[in-house]
C-alpha cells in the first residue's frame, strides 16, 4: 500500500494575490476548477481530512488562493473556483486574473490538477486553464469529478473522449476518472502528487 504523504496536511494561509502568497520556495501543486467541479471534497479525500477545504452548497465559496502546508518544503493550493459562483461580474474577473497570474508567476508550482465534472468536462474556462498551463509550460493532470454520477461504460467512454481532446488542448497532459463519494481514484491522484512534489520512491 502507498503512504499517504498529505494526512498532516494543514491550512497555512489564504491570499487574495500572488503577492500574498507565502515565500516561492519549495514545491507547489494547484488545484483548479468550475465553482462546482468538487474542488474542495477532492481535496479532503486526498489528504484524508474530512475538513480540510471547506465545503458547500454554494459553489465559488474559495475566493482566495489558498494555501496548504504539505511539509517545510511543499505545499497543495486551491486556487478560486470559476465560472459559476453569483457573484459580480468584476469579482469574477478578479478571481481570474489571480489565477492566471499565479499559473504565469509561481517559480515553485510544479503542476495543476484541472477538476472537472463528469458530466460537464472542458468547458471554455477549462480550456483557458488549459491554454495557461500549456503555455506556461506546466505538467497537468485532471479529475474527471463525480464518476460515480454515470455508469461505468459512460464513464469510460467520457474518459476516452476527454484524452481525445486533451491530445490537442494540452498533449502533455493526462486524466483520470475520480469520485470524492465512493471515492476512488484517490491513490491515482496522490501518486501524481508525490512524482510532482518530489517525494522519495518506497524502494528508494
Amino acid at each position: 500500500m502507498m503512504k499517504n504523504h498529505y494526512q498532516c496536511t494543514s491550512f497555512q494561509l489564504g491570499a487574495p494575490n500572488v503577492r500574498q502568497a507565502p515565500p516561492d520556495t519549495g514545491f507547489e501543486v494547484a488545484f483548479a476548477g468550475r465553482s462546482n467541479s468538487g474542488k474542495s471534497s477532492a481535496l479532503n479525500v486526498i489528504t484524508t481530512q474530512n475538513a480540510l477545504a471547506r465545503t458547500s452548497k454554494a459553489p465559488g465559496r474559495t475566493q482566495h488562493i489558498n494555501f496548504f502546508r504539505v511539509d517545510d518544503n511543499r505545499r497543495l493550493v486551491d486556487l478560486p473556483g470559476y465560472g459559476y459562483a453569483r457573484v459580480p461580474k468584476e469579482v469574477k474577473v478578479r478571481w481570474q486574473h489571480a489565477v492566471e497570474h499565479y499559473l504565469e508567476s509561481r517559480h515553485s508550482l510544479r503542476g495543476v490538477i484541472l477538476l472537472m465534472d463528469i458530466r460537464h468536462p472542458l468547458k471554455d474556462l477549462d480550456r483557458q486553464i488549459l491554454s495557461w498551463t500549456r503555455e506556461a509550460d506546466l505538467s497537468l493532470h485532471v479529475l474527471l469529478t463525480k464518476a460515480d454520477k454515470l455508469k461505468r461504460g459512460p464513464a469510460k467512454a467520457a474518459l476516452l473522449e476527454v484524452r481525445r481532446q486533451l491530445a490537442e488542448l494540452h498533449p502533455t497532459a493526462t486524466v483520470q476518472l475520480f469520485s470524492a463519494l465512493t471515492p476512488s481514484g484517490a491513490d491515482e491522484a496522490r501518486a501524481i502528487l508525490d512524482h510532482w512534489l518530489e517525494f522519495p520512491t518506497e524502494d528508494a
